[in-house]
């Protein structure tokens, strides 16, 4: 009744506080034993202050009696159920504390270490220090962590030492980290830091500790934060975040839209100041965060205000633009006839290299867009920009991804078009190849092979289970697409014979193949024979 009166008429934030001070999980410990008993003294003097023992199998009954008691503190005395044994091993109890109890604001003892200490004033017979063996109390917890800390009173190398102390098994250093410290309106404290975000984002989940009052909660905080803040690690600590409830609850709670929005304002400002104060610095952990950014612009819509001043493009010459940089640097040189702004970019600089040189020949700048979330960045992208496309160099043949108003003429006509036709055609083999033949210029290749925007890149997306999974069943399609005013091209139609007609064209579309990648098993083996007997 006592306890009751006291804490009836207490604020939701006093209420709050009760937490990491009494009954947190309790009743817990019925799940490993098959009795518990209490031991207590309080450190008042006088009548009524007599040592008290509480015992109870777990059932509804318990019992209460005065027991003899020399010293003040409470005992808590698990009987550990036969079926629960490995609780009573030294290493799983260690494990346990270090995992839920390792910033507890009050001491733990767990048994005692042994250690080295130095001997003052005494050397051994090389003049050595001489050291002594000594047993002392093993403290597990670290009662004032980072995060309980004033920002002013840690240097780098204190919030470098607390990452590792966190993740004791990580070798890598954090990019930079972000020290959060609010009591209004709400309360939240804690360190978050920029890992390297590897390709596998998922790996990189499940890193923030939640915390409340210094007890440990979880370490999944889906519904807590925005998804794209999980590739982020560090402690996050607040008693205002309400615990044991659904996600879609906690998504919907007041006091969590706050804070995560509060995050998230942090992150960007923290980026923010990163990229103006040193873009140089910047731009060489761009490849480190860059999925993070990403990741953020995809699913948040607030984020995207404010990354997209700092967000960058990289080029194939390795240089770096801001969105509106990138767009006043390839300025009208790439506006189609149709005045929409196309952005050439590759997803691999080595296998599409022929086409990413064809496209800066003509002056045209191809950006780096290799990242696993690329796909989903570029929709999102087209659907910011104005009047914008983005094209891969490989989509199709470079007049045609940029198409101006001035075509080249072709050197075949019509009719001599229609009579090549069925002899690339036999050369491609199967049905996933369209041939169509373009007037380009005689220095470009005499066959290309592309694949056209859209569907790639739902195949793409579907591979990552971007909601496209449909497309994943379909079959690969591509255009085989002749150059009608290459040489090569007017050799084959100026040769009568139908074999070596035959033979030039399938040697043509094998070195397109090639290039793509798709040169395999017999197709192969055949490229190779043939190729050493024409030597």
């Amino acid at each position: 009744e006592e306890f009751i009166k006291k804490y009836k008429g207490k604020s939701e934030a006093d209420a709050a506080q009760l937490i990491g001070h009494f009954g947190l999980g309790f009743y817990s410990s019925f799940m490993v034993s098959k009795k518990v008993e209490i031991r207590t003294k309080t450190y008042k003097k006088g009548p009524g202050t007599k040592a008290v023992k509480w015992e109870c199998d777990g059932s509804p009954e318990y019992t209460l009696e005065e027991i003899e008691k020399s010293e003040r503190g409470t005992e808590i005395i698990l009987h550990i159920a036969d079926d629960s044994k490995e609780f009573l091993e030294e290493a799983r109890i260690l494990s346990l504390l270090k995992k839920y109890c390792k910033f507890l604001p009050v001491p733990i003892r767990f048994g005692n270490e042994k250690t080295w200490e130095k001997i003052e004033g005494e050397k051994d017979e090389k003049g050595n220090d001489k050291y002594d063996e000594i047993e002392k109390p093993r403290i597990i917890n670290n009662v004032n962590p980072a995060w309980k800390q004033k920002p002013v009173d840690l240097t780098e190398e204190d919030y470098k030492n607390f990452y590792h102390e966190l993740y004791p098994s990580t070798f890598e250093e954090p990019l930079f980290n972000i020290h959060l410290n609010v009591d209004y309106p709400f309360n939240l404290t804690g360190i978050l830091y920029f890992p390297k975000v590897k390709r596998n984002i998922e790996v990189q989940k499940e890193k923030i500790q939640l915390y409340s009052n210094q007890v440990f909660v979880t370490d999944s905080v889906e519904g807590i934060v925005p998804d794209f803040l999980t590739l982020m690690h560090g402690v996050l600590d607040s008693p205002d975040i309400p615990l044991n409830v659904s996600r879609s609850y906690l998504q919907s709670d007041a006091n969590v839209k706050k804070i995560s929005n509060h995050i998230m304002k942090k992150v960007a400002d923290k980026l923010e100041e990163l990229f103006k104060t040193d873009r140089a610095d910047f731009e060489k952990k761009w490849d480190d965060i860059r999925i993070f950014i990403e990741y953020g612009i995809i699913s948040e819509p607030k984020f995207y205000e404010r990354a997209e001043k700092f967000c960058l493009l990289k080029n194939t010459k390795e240089q770096y633009f801001t969105f509106e940089e990138y767009k006043k640097h390839i300025g009208d040189a790439q506006t189609d006839k149709d005045k929409k702004t196309v952005y050439l970019y590759t997803s691999d600089v080595q296998e599409q290299h022929t086409f990413i040189e064809t496209a800066t020949d003509r002056g045209y700048d191809v950006l780096v867009m290799d990242g696993p979330l690329d796909n989903h960045f570029i929709n999102t992208l087209e659907q910011k920009f104005e009047n914008t496309t983005f094209a891969r160099v490989d989509a199709d043949v470079i007049d045609k991804l940029i198409a101006k108003e001035d075509a080249m003429p072709s050197k075949l006509s019509d009719e001599e078009k229609e009579k090549l036709k069925p002899v690339f055609e036999q050369a491609a083999g199967g049905t996933h190849y369209t041939v169509s033949f373009e007037s380009l210029s005689e220095n470009e290749l005499p066959v290309q092979i592309t694949r056209p925007e859209f569907m790639r890149r739902m195949k793409d997306m579907s591979m990552l289970g971007g909601g496209a999974s449909y497309m994943g069943n379909f079959p690969d399609a591509y255009n085989l697409i002749v150059n009608g005013n290459h040489p090569l091209v007017s050799k084959i139609n100026a040769e009568n014979d139908e074999e070596s007609r035959k033979r030039m064209a399938r040697q043509m579309v094998d070195l397109a193949k090639l290039s793509q990648n798709l040169l395999k098993g017999e197709e192969l083996t055949s490229f190779i024979r043939r190729s050493l007997s024409n030597l």
